[in-house]
């Protein structure tokens, strides 16, 4: 189960999992009882107790009984689970009033699989008709150099983007991701494609064009890029 329907499909029990990052779940072990759980949130103890339960089989949570209650940490799950419903909030309640999102980042040499993956039949069509354009055998590695262009990567996870889905051939999976489309430099348009499942952290971003953008933008190792995404 994702986190959002993870976190959709809990009700009154979502905001047990809140008050427990709030009381420091959300960066490491606590310990809880259900009766100072209870009183927190206005509940009886056998409702925080069976909260507890349903988090723990949902997965968002981890927890182990002791002689004083219980010890109780959130999972990746759980932590993800706030964090797409922050996300949901925010675009509710702070709506973003620029159509699109500002990355900066440096050019740099990745691990030479972008051309790989780029021409893999299964990846080439989806592209071509998604986005409108036939990639270039290639990627281009950013590694972003700010903190509001992290933050702003980061939003990325959040929005649906153009699905990318995953496949299988030449006897492998191949891994679903999504793509978002992008102006770089303010001149070539292309897209940003993040893979679900990639050795690289949120820290890089790779960018697919339909031209070679190291020799149409006259790019080098260690040169800043700016990218507009729009999602």
């Amino acid at each position: 189960m994702s986190a959002t329907r993870a976190a959709r499909s809990l009700g009154k029990t979502f905001f047990t999992l809140l008050a427990l990052a709030e009381l420091g779940a959300a960066s490491g072990e606590i310990s809880v009882t259900t009766s100072g759980l209870a009183e927190r949130l206005g509940y009886s103890q056998q409702t925080a107790s069976r909260h507890l339960i349903e988090l723990e089989k949902a997965g968002l949570i981890t927890r182990a009984i002791d002689k004083r209650g219980c010890r109780v940490r959130l999972t990746n799950t759980g932590l993800e689970a706030l964090k797409e419903v922050y996300a949901v909030l925010k675009r509710v309640l702070e709506p973003v009033t620029a159509p699109f999102l500002v990355l900066r980042g440096v050019v740099f040499t990745g691990l030479g699989e972008g051309a790989y993956y780029v021409t893999r039949e299964g990846y080439r069509r989806q592209f071509v008709e998604k986005l409108g354009f036939e990639p270039y055998p290639g990627t281009l590695n950013l590694r972003l150099v700010d903190g509001d262009s992290l933050k702003a990567r980061r939003e990325l996870d959040f929005y649906p983007g153009i699905e990318i889905e995953g496949f299988t051939a030449e006897g492998r999976t191949f891994g679903a991701g999504k793509c978002f489309r992008a102006i770089i430099n303010d001149e070539v348009e292309g897209a940003v494609v993040i893979a679900y499942r990639t050795h690289y952290g949120p820290s890089v971003v790779e960018l697919i064009s339909p031209v070679c953008l190291r020799e149409r933008l006259g790019l080098k190792d260690g040169d800043v890029v700016k990218v507009k995404v729009f999602p």
